[in-house]
């Protein structure tokens, strides 16, 4: 599926890059300190992941302002949750993402109309003109609506893959699938993501060859 994976690049072209990741260790020590009440420890969770969560639900809803407000809740329901985590074996992130998979299904039954990607603020305007700019947006808005067809399934490993640019064990270990399952499940997304972006005139050239991912 190169052509699929040459659209998803064209999208994180427009992304800044992420933060470094904490360490798993240095995670765990946050935590603690947070579930003690350290407003310090509360901060640098927030910092660490507030922009991982925001792509991961970006991607998932039709605009940057929704994105943005269900960020927030997301991190209001952290904070809120926090004294009664425990630690399972699964990254502290994956618990994060769980409360971001809850919300955006929550906002999608509330809502009723959001048509529209509001791009403009993410786009990177340095070395772009207007005219690459536009093909640009309009590219990754049909890339966002087609993943918005998919299940929430497939949506989730796709963002975690590709826009996250976690592996697939990382994604595993999050979802709580097989790295065999997590696969399967990227491999068929694709198909259905291909066949989608291949009906459209301005994203066909991208998608030639048909070797798995």
């Amino acid at each position: 599926m190169h052509g699929v994976i040459a659209v998803f690049f064209i999208l994180l072209a427009t992304l800044p890059p992420l933060r470094p990741e904490l360490q798993p260790e240095e995670v765990r020590r946050l935590v603690l300190r947070a579930q003690k009440g350290e407003s310090q420890a509360l901060a640098q969770l927030y910092e660490a992941f507030v922009q991982r969560i925001f792509r991961y639900i970006a991607y998932r809803v039709a605009s940057s302002a929704d994105a943005e407000d269900l960020t927030a809740e997301v991190f209001l329901k952290m904070v809120e949750g926090l004294r009664e985590y425990r630690w399972t074996g699964a990254p502290f992130e994956a618990w994060l993402y769980s409360i971001a998979a809850a919300r955006v299904i929550d906002f999608r039954r509330r809502s009723t109309r959001r048509q529209h990607s509001a791009l403009s603020e993410e786009l990177s305007a340095d070395e772009a003109h207007p005219e690459e700019q536009l093909q640009a947006a309009q590219e990754v808005d049909m890339l966002r609506q087609a993943l918005r067809a998919l299940s929430a399934e497939q949506q989730t490993i796709l963002v975690l893959r590709f826009i996250q640019r976690k592996s697939h064990q990382e994604v595993a270990e999050i979802v709580g699938k097989s790295v065999t399952a997590v696969k399967s499940i990227q491999h068929r997304a694709l198909i259905e993501l291909s066949a989608r972006l291949g009906s459209s005139e301005k994203v066909r050239h991208y998608l030639r060859g048909s070797s798995d991912v």
